[in-house]
């Protein structure tokens, strides 16, 4: 199983400037969950059931002001930079969040794909995306079409508020930033066409013929303020009927 996670840049561009509405991400955001309890991600573990090497723990630590300062999995850290409370730049090393790695995918829909339905909460709920796989019969790769499904429960992306506490719902808004980041770049444009203002439960892909060939399902344990504690990811390939598991457990800042 593949658990190295992108920059928290890629991590927009992964998870979430044009958009299906011309309303912004945070009031997209706002409108489908109501006034509700501001969280920052503190900590995620994940566990994988298969092979204790794919363990991994992520620490995000805060400035004083409530801006995020660094994201750290142990080898690799991310430092955000600000310049008159605005981010400048992400410098370092490090993966965080990235969609695909975060839920076992071995597809790239996220990166590349292309949303063909929102649900009514402004959810990407259909992706149509292509792979370029190798075909052992002609001895040459060729380009297949693929769909992702994609199904939230009725509580809030948990990572909003810690992204807005690093100035990438601003880049999301709008925001025009300094050399570092460029909200007009194709990864961004990609990141608001994806932003998910729920979270994540369900993603099931399948071929070109309709068939299910990769499903992924994430069961949480939400606290009181509905924000995931923990949650059990089962990946299942259809193909090699192959299936793994691993647990997430979520910190947050008190």
């Amino acid at each position: 199983m593949r658990k190295t996670m992108y920059s928290l840049t890629l991590c927009c561009a992964s998870m979430l400037a044009l958009s299906c509405s011309d309303d912004s991400a945070s009031d997209d955001f706002e409108e489908a969950n109501g006034n509700i309890e501001q969280k920052l991600i503190k900590s995620m573990s994940l566990v994988s059931a298969q092979d204790s090497d794919e363990n991994e723990n992520i620490v995000l630590s805060y400035n004083t002001n409530g801006s995020l300062n660094t994201i750290t999995t142990g080898e690799d850290t991310s430092i955000f930079v600000y310049e008159n409370s605005e981010l400048t730049n992400i410098s370092g090393g490090g993966d965080t969040f990235n969609m695909e790695e975060l839920y076992e995918s071995p597809y790239d829909a996220f990166e590349t794909g292309d949303v063909l339905e929102y649900d009514e909460n402004g959810n990407p709920k259909l992706l149509e995306f292509r792979e370029e796989e190798y075909d052992y019969n002609t001895d040459d790769y060729v380009t297949k079409l693929y769909t992702a499904e994609l199904v939230y429960d009725d509580a809030p992306n948990p990572f909003y508020y810690t992204l807005k506490a690093g100035g990438l719902i601003d880049v999301l808004d709008g925001v025009q930033l300094n050399f570092s980041i460029n909200p007009q770049l194709p990864e961004i444009v990609q990141a608001r066409l994806l932003f998910p203002v729920n979270n994540l439960s369900q993603i099931v892909y399948k071929d070109e013929e309709g068939e299910i060939v990769y499903t992924i399902n994430a069961n949480y344990v939400y606290d009181e303020d509905n924000y995931p504690t923990s949650a059990t990811v089962t990946a299942v390939s259809s193909d090699y009927e192959e299936q793994d598991t691993f647990t997430t457990t979520f910190t947050y800042v008190e």
